[in-house]
């Protein structure tokens, strides 16, 4: 390592090796020269196995938050006690000497949960529950610094960006937000002196909760419904049978002792008369003691009397004897969830031994990389001297984690700064304060609560520029990164998009650097940043500290706009520094931007045009035109978005200038704007906190089924027990896997060479195609036998992997993945539908129509009008949290495996390992006990992986184990696909449908997967809700270069509604008439059929937009929009009413069947099993309620352990929401098996009779206790290209509608959701608890694909460009409706359903509400354009983005930004 003699001095400090820290109360010390230096502090958490797994590996870049742990420790200046969230896949080991590491394991268990867990569980705050133990991390730390603060807010959850940093795929994040607030209220008059009292007890807030009181009550001290657990209810320890404890003499037991081979003694009147005699004979005798009676208790075993936990009603109060009124007690309508409360005093405190911990210098690592850890700014400033640029400095390591773990860069000498004081050091407040001062490691969240400090006590004439740092501090990152993080690291970076470092050029910053030779030396941040990822930085000095004049008079502001409001990299940021004399001549300006050049730059021709120029609008028109010249960017900008970055930068200087005017209150202009009109332009949206009910009522509930049960899981997923694939523990002399993969997009493979990582210590093995049983079995597919599992001689897209290298850790592995060397040959690539298109590029077995009605052409030529268009719709990205992962362990017997998955389809999962291994499919048992999400990702991908990793331990002979990381993940598992619809619709002048043409192509990427059955789907939901007489759909898949899409959540349906709702758009718009209206008309009748030639039965659509439009008042709202458009120019405001017809069934008839194997134990203890997963749908609950309604025993007697191939053989993939209708019907025929068996029983024992008894009884008469179940749904049989009438395509239509309203800012493109109502059709909710968790994540899923989520390519090479969260952005917190509610359909008749207990699917329907969001934006936009005299309709693409709806707006900035395209110029991404 070339720096490390260079160490003299700092090694003279004795620096020690060991890392001393707490883990949940207990402590930790390693020797940090044992440990692989590129471990992060998540890695070592995981290392210590069961009991440890809570935090999760979600994207290993601080961005999802499912790694997220609380770091208890002192201020480092203050010596206050602080809890932080952060991100442990980013911390370095080494930031957490002398701190106390909090998991969610150290807040409780699922026998004393902590009651953040409680309340999360109960009120449904989880579904998959991969990303939950990160999410009570986040809230945790908020509630325990809320303690030492003395209250907590609504804002403080909601409105401060505490949840920024945490991700949900599943919830849609209300109930989460419900179950944190229920904690709000304010605690300081019950904190003693500003400690915590041990009786101090927040109470309950449910009216912050969105709860009424009544929904819930306070739990004593056994009343808890969680202590009816596994065990509690029905085990062997709840028996009557009197044992050895109760009797000196315990009676053989007349069932159970069977298996002890000791045949009991019947009661036959000979018996009888036997035992008679016995006993008086017994009687006359003297020398035997007399017996106690079987079921007596000795004296000295009497239990006290119970003293209660102080309640009245305590539960140990209780008489002992039920009467039969308690018994009958009604049940309540709603809910009623009981909630502990919660007592901060049994809070883990913090260890005394740290408060004497002393923090010295640190030295740890290995060979390759070391760790140092000053304590001081002197031993800083002499290793910076010694090693210069050598040495890597790490704050708070949001950028240095990225690429050590992610890109793979090697720092051999990293320096961690966050110990050193004098970097953490800030100016106190003062009224006479002319600079803001602080240390260049101080954490964002201290700069921000400085800045709070100093606001109050500041003239408001000086503190403008302590506004603008807040406003880019609320936006950045997340809490967890904030709570590290240094504004050092991002200026030495030198970021281009960074979001300070525009407010450091604009408010002349100097940064204070300083170095051994020269001390102290103040550097201007206006001339600091000279190129790319360059600055004025001498390699020997260190950032010191910041000083921001606080000029009086200077108004300073910050903007900054992104993909995602919240925890996003900016698209552009800009601050601009302005002052105004009392003459109206401008005597100071500076403007910096970043996102318009590679570094941060600032604009002095513009600067220098303005001063001494009158505030006047002539001077901000001609202020554009300079400004608009000099940040012009080309076409094929890096970064791409050219006409939106630099729109955008001129909308913040026109939103700049109009701040300023309101603050001086300057009119300008020939029609100076009143104050609210300039207020709109001056605001951002900023959103309100989120409310929203549901509508909490049962009214199909039975015993068990159609309750509101919380998941199954829940309890464990808040805590943390919840097991995943890579939860599971580690099997002995178990390898870890790492991919290779292409680099190009397609390319032939002249040479793969392994040699370099095969020479890395810990290497195990290569594994490639070679490691096959025979070249044939290298081929796969879910439909055709097109694709590879390992690339052989030619790579068809960018990420198709080529090898495996296996290795003793994961850290080795991927190292060595790394040194494999891939030479290449490039070939053309195609990536977009109409490259395919043009070129002819097709999966050519596929090809479907539907045609129903006249000859299209003849019907479209007699429609009295006609409107051709086209709907391009982008794809998306699962990002479920969990990403795909495999452990394989081979039994080295007959070829037997043992394969855990994380799939959504076990018979996958068998097939194509036994095809890999070359062994019958009865040697493979494929597993799965969770999922952390799947959306259809996990339907057919997962396989890819788990087949590499079965080929791995074949070879290897051992375990080995392997889980994507994010990058990878996205890079092959495939999106929902890409589509494009190019239709003719026909119509009359009142806006009735009479024809429809289309031609639907959607991009199926290199191989056909199951592409075929999501074409399928959309072209038969091009009709949505709507009556169409003659239609003619057609459909084609693309074939490109690209990973090979798959399923997602709704798999196709909601690519063909929207192209419905979009040719509706169309004809309301051509005939001007009211698109409700144009809605109503087209709506089907119950009865009428589909083009498909399938009746529309059970039809309660045109009810549910009745009630709907009643409920959310739409037609109120709908007046209150147009009249706010009219008032308002820069916002604008968008109201929609979508309905929703979702078709339940998979497309091929075969697999609409599922099997369940139901089992009853003798302690009366249920074990239910079916071929269905778990993936946070609640499935496993679903199922296990209708176990224990059908066989008359409480919920908690039944429990689902796994699913398996060697319990339910062939099962179906989990998909197509039919996971109820199909398991649940199967266990429910299993269970009615197992009924008709038990009635003599119950009848011969009599009602009073316990269920173990009866099952104990079945079972000396030798009646089986297990049965299985089968179903398969009735009544279909669709063929497809078959014109004519067959059989039915699905079972029956789950149906919905939503009401959403929007608001837009047209100057940046940003939107917020003010109010959406849901109503959905579920039929008879098997639980309606799940099913309302279900209808709010698919939404927001839903909102997420038509508005942020935008999968991008890089056009020159074929790779995907959005490969996380930094870059892809799923909704968050703050991205969900302001006002959500929901509610089903209720008193209606479903007599043609025929489904389990009349239920309907629900997974996948409500996804296509969540693009009312979209039209609603296209609704606001008809506003816009028509205030710049644009009555064109908007062209149709989906994600409606920030860009899209900025570029939408057509106003004069956006002419002035307008970027063209120049000859030769290709744009820097591609949409494919």
């Amino acid at each position: 390592m070339p720096g490390i003699n260079k160490l003299s001095t700092f090694e003279a400090l004795n620096p020690a090796s060991t890392i001393s820290f707490f883990l949940n109360g207990s402590p930790i010390k390693l020797n940090g020269n044992n440990i692989d230096p590129d471990s992060t502090l998540l890695d070592f958490i995981r290392s210590q196995g069961q009991g440890h797994t809570g935090t999760k590996l979600g994207c290993g870049e601080g961005g999802c938050g499912a790694c997220t742990v609380v770091l208890q420790s002192r201020h480092p200046i203050t010596r206050e006690l602080q809890h932080l969230a952060i991100n442990a896949c980013l911390a370095p080991i080494v930031s957490v000497d002398g701190k106390h590491v909090i998991t969610v394991e150290g807040l409780g268990n699922s026998d004393s949960p902590h009651p953040l867990q409680e309340r999360l569980w109960k009120l449904s705050g989880s579904q998959c529950g991969f990303c939950t133990p990160g999410i009570v991390m986040s809230i945790y730390a908020l509630l325990r610094n809320s303690i030492t603060k003395g209250k907590l807010t609504i804002a403080d959850v909601e409105l401060e960006g505490v949840l920024d940093g945490n991700l949900c795929r599943c919830t849609g994040y209300k109930p989460i937000l419900d179950a944190a607030k229920s904690f709000v209220g304010d605690y300081l008059g019950r904190l003693n002196g500003g400690a915590v009292d041990k009786d101090l007890i927040i109470p309950i807030n449910w009216a912050a909760a969105n709860m009424d009181e009544g929904e819930a009550v306070s739990t004593c001290c056994k009343k808890d419904s969680h202590s009816a657990k596994e065990g509690a209810i029905s085990s062997d320890q709840t028996l009557t049978t009197p044992s050895a404890k109760d009797t000196a003499v315990p009676p053989i037991d007349k069932e159970s002792s069977l298996l002890g081979r000791t045949a009991p003694v019947e009661d036959t009147e000979a018996v009888k008369e036997a035992a008679a005699e016995a006993s008086s004979s017994s009687d006359s005798s003297t020398d035997s003691p007399p017996s106690s009676p079987p079921s007596s208790i000795p004296p000295s075993e009497t239990p006290p009397k119970p003293k209660g936990c102080g309640r009245a009603d305590c539960c140990q109060l209780a008489p002992s004897t039920t009467t039969s009124s308690s018994s009958t007690k009604p049940q309540p309508v709603f809910p009623r969830f009981e909630l502990k409360p919660y007592q901060p005093h049994t809070e883990l405190i913090y260890p005394p031994s740290l408060s004497k911990h002393e923090i010295k210098p640190l030295k740890i690592g290995s060979d390759e990389r070391v760790w140092l850890r000053p304590t001081t700014l002197e031993q800083l400033v002499d290793l910076k001297a010694k090693l210069g640029g050598e040495a890597k400095l790490v704050g708070g390591s949001s950028e240095v984690g990225i690429e050590v773990h992610i890109i793979g860069r090697s720092y051999p000498i990293s320096i961690y700064v966050g110990d050193i004081p004098e970097l953490a050091v800030s100016c106190d407040p003062s009224p006479a304060l002319e600079e803001l001062s602080f240390g260049a490691n101080l954490p964002l969240t201290s700069l921000n609560e400085l800045c709070n400090s100093l606001l109050p006590v500041l003239p408001a004439n000086r503190s403008s520029g302590l506004k603008a740092i807040q406003s880019q501090l609320r936006y950045f990152a997340g809490f967890q990164i904030r709570n590290v993080a240094g504004v050092g690291g991002n200026i030495a970076t030198a970021s281009p998009i960074s979001d300070l470092n525009p407010v450091w050029v604009a408010t002349q910053t100097k940064v204070v650097v300083r170095s051994l030779e020269r001390g102290e030396e103040k550097l201007r941040m206006d001339d600091f940043f000279i190129g790319y990822r360059k600055t004025r930085l001498p390699l020997d000095a260190v950032i010191v500290r910041l000083e921001v004049p606080l000029t009086e008079g200077v108004i300073v502001k910050a903007y900054k706009q992104a993909k995602r409001k919240d925890d996003d990299i900016a698209i552009v940021t800009a601050a601009f520094a302005m002052k105004v004399e009392e003459d109206g001549l401008i005597s100071h300006v500076k403007f910096g931007f970043g996102g318009m050049a590679a570094w941060t730059i600032s604009t002095p021709k513009t600067e220098q045009f303005l001063q001494g120029k009158a505030f006047t609008s002539s001077t901000l028109e001609s202020a554009l035109d300079v400004l608009g010249t000099e940040i012009d960017l080309p076409y094929n900008v890096p970064g791409g978005m050219p006409s939106y970055r630099k729109t955008l930068a001129l909308s913040f200087f026109f939103k700049f200038w109009n701040s300023v005017a309101y603050d001086l209150d300057i009119p300008f202009g020939d029609s100076p704007l009143s104050k609210d009109s300039m207020l709109e332009i001056v605001d951002s949206i900023h959103r309100k906190p989120s409310s929203g009910r549901r509508d909490n009522s049962d009214p199909y509930a039975a015993e068990v089924v159609g309750k509101q049960e919380p998941h199954a899981s829940g309890l464990k997923h808040v805590t943390g027990e919840a097991v995943y694939v890579d939860d599971m523990p580690k099997v002995g002399n178990e390898g870890y896997g790492a991919l290779v993969l292409s680099k190009r997009a397609h390319a032939k493979i002249l040479n793969v060479d392994p040699s370099a990582a095969l020479e890395v210590p810990g290497v195990i093995a290569w594994v490639d195609h070679n490691d096959l049983p025979n070249p044939r079995a290298n081929y796969w597919g879910a439909v055709a036998l097109d694709e590879v599992f390992f690339a052989v001689d030619e790579v068809v897209s960018y990420g198709q992997p080529i090898g495996l290298v296996v290795a003793s850790s994961k850290i080795i592995a991927q190292k060595a993945a790394r040194l494999v060397k891939v030479d290449y040959e490039d070939m053309e690539f195609i990536l977009t539908i109409e490259e395919a298109i043009g070129k002819n590029s097709f999966h050519e077995q596929y090809d479907r129509r539907i045609e129903r009605g006249d000859p299209i052409d003849d019907a479209l030529e007699k429609a009295e009008n006609v409107l051709e268009g086209s709907t391009r719709m982008g794809g998306q990205e699962h990002f479920y949290l969990e990403t795909m992962a495999s452990l394989v362990i081979p039994k080295l017997e007959g070829g037997e495996m043992e394969v855990w998955s994380s799939t959504q389809s076990l018979t996958d999962a068998q097939r194509w390992v036994s095809q890999v291994t070359g062994v019958p499919r009865n040697r493979i048992v494929a597993k799965v006990k969770r999922l952390g999400g799947g959306f259809g990702g996990k339907e057919s991908r997962a396989s890819l992986l788990t087949a590499i990793v079965a080929v791995a331990a074949k070879k290897c002979r051992r375990p080995v184990r392997s889980m994507l990381d994010r990058y990878e993940d996205i890079s092959i598992t495939g999106q929902r696909h890409p589509c494009l619809a190019q239709w003719k619709v026909g119509f009359t002048n009142e806006g009735k449908l009479t024809a429809l043409k289309t031609e639907f192509f959607a991009n199926g990427g290199y191989s056909l997967d199951i592409s075929g059955g999501v074409v399928d789907r959309a072209l038969a939901h091009l009709d949505n809700s709507y009556f169409i007489p003659h239609v003619a759909v057609h459909g084609r898949i693309c074939k490109t270069n690209t990973v090979s899409n798959t399923a997602f959540r709704g798999f196709g349906g909601p690519q063909g509604m929207i192209v419905a709702e979009h040719y509706l758009e169309a004809i309301a718009h051509k005939l001007n008439l009211n698109i409700d209206d144009v809605r109503t008309i087209n709506l089907y009748k119950e009865g009428e059929k589909t083009p498909y030639h399938q009746q529309v039965l059970d039809w309660h659509v045109p009810r549910l937009l009745k009630d709907c439009r009643e409920e959310s008042e739409y037609d109120r709202r709908r007046v209150e929009v147009d009249k706010f458009n009219k008032e308002h120019k820069w916002r604008k405001r968008g109201l929609v009413l979508v309905p929703t017809k979702f078709g339940l069934a998979f497309g091929v008839k075969a697999m609409n069947q599922g099997t369940a194997s139901v089992l009853i134990y003798m302690d009366g203890s249920v074990l239910v099993a079916h071929g269905g997963t778990e993936m946070g749908q609640g499935l496993y609950t679903k199922c296990c309620q209708i176990a224990a309604q059908e066989l008359g025993v409480p919920l908690e007697a039944v429990f689902t352990s796994e699913s398996a191939s060697n319990t339910i053989a062939n099962a179906v993939p989990t998909a197509a929401s039919a996971g109820s209708d199909l398991n649940g019907y199967a266990v429910f025929n299993a269970c009615k098996i197992l009924k008709e068996r038990l009635e003599p029983y119950r009848q011969k024992l009599g009602p009073d009779a316990t269920f173990s008894s009866v099952v104990a009884a079945a079972w000396a008469d030798r009646i089986s206790l297990q049965a299985v179940g089968h179903h398969a749904t009735p009544n279909l049989g669709y063929e497809w290209n078959n014109q004519k009438p067959s059989g039915n395509l699905f079972h029956y239509f789950t149906q919905g509608v939503a009401a959403c309203e929007v608001e837009v800012d047209t100057l940046t493109g940003d939107h917020t959701v003010l109010r959406t109502d849901i109503k959905m059709d579920v039929g008879k909710s098997l639980n309606p608890a799940i099913d309302y968790g279900q209808i709010e994540g698919a939404y927001v899923q839903g909102q997420g694909w038509c508005t942020t989520e935008e999968s991008l390519w890089f056009g020159h090479s074929g790779a995907i460009a959005t490969l996380g969260p930094g870059a892809y952005k799923i909704p968050g917190f703050s991205d969900i409706p302001q006002e959500f509610n929901v509610s089903l359909l209720r008193d209606a008749e479903w007599p043609n359903l025929g489904s389990i207990k009349a239920s309907k699917g629900i997974g996948e329907p409500p996804f296509f509400l969540g693009c009312a969001a979209a039209l609603a934006i296209r609704d606001a936009l008809k506003s816009a354009r028509e205030d710049a005299g644009v009555t064109d309709l908007l062209d149709f693409r989906m994600p409606m983005t920030s860009e899209r709806i900025r570029l939408a707006c057509a106003d004069p900035l956006l002419k002035k930004g307008t970027v063209a395209q120049k000859e030769g110029q290709k744009p820097f991404f591609v949409h494919i």
